[in-house]
């Protein structure tokens, strides 16, 4: 049976990691949103009307994975030593990759999954209004794949 460490007699409580040691972390995320062929180019073109699309979603996942704590109730606060987001256009879309390093007593597997996370839904707010269909629906876009790709735990 699968040990669940936040959950003690169906309470949520945050786990006490005071007693550990520092250890080098580093955790890679990645996602994909599907967009219209057209949103494609005009993020790739620089033509969107709020603006550069990939420099806003890399700050915003900048910023969230700063705050990963305030939004996943029982994350640690961790010291983020660095932080790299890349965009690669797929045929269909683009692919957000987001690595997070820190040297402390808990992982950091959630800050990189919020980072990407964010990273794709700042692309979804800043192209909606094109991806839209004429009922105001999306019939294209999509967010998927999220997902840890790497994990990295060794002692200092």
């Amino acid at each position: 049976m699968p040990v669940f460490t936040h959950l003690d007699d169906d309470r949520a409580r945050m786990v006490d990691v005071s007693a550990k040691g520092e250890v080098y972390r580093k955790a890679v995320a990645t996602g994909t949103i599907t967009l219209r062929p057209d949103t494609l180019s005009a993020i790739r073109d620089g033509t969107v009307v709020k603006g550069n699309v990939l420099a806003t979603a890399r700050v915003a996942a900048t910023l969230a994975i700063k705050d990963t704590p305030r939004l996943i109730p029982m994350c640690h606060a961790i010291p983020v030593h660095g932080i790299d987001i890349t965009f690669d256009y797929t045929k269909t879309g683009i692919t957000a990759t987001v690595t997070v390093i820190s040297a402390g007593k808990t992982g950091v597997e959630m800050e990189a999954l919020v980072g990407v996370s964010t990273a794709l839904l700042t692309i979804w707010d800043m192209v909606k209004s094109a991806e839209k269909d004429e009922n105001g629906q999306y019939p294209v876009t999509g967010i998927s794949d999220i997902r840890v790709l790497e994990k990295v735990k060794q002692d200092l």
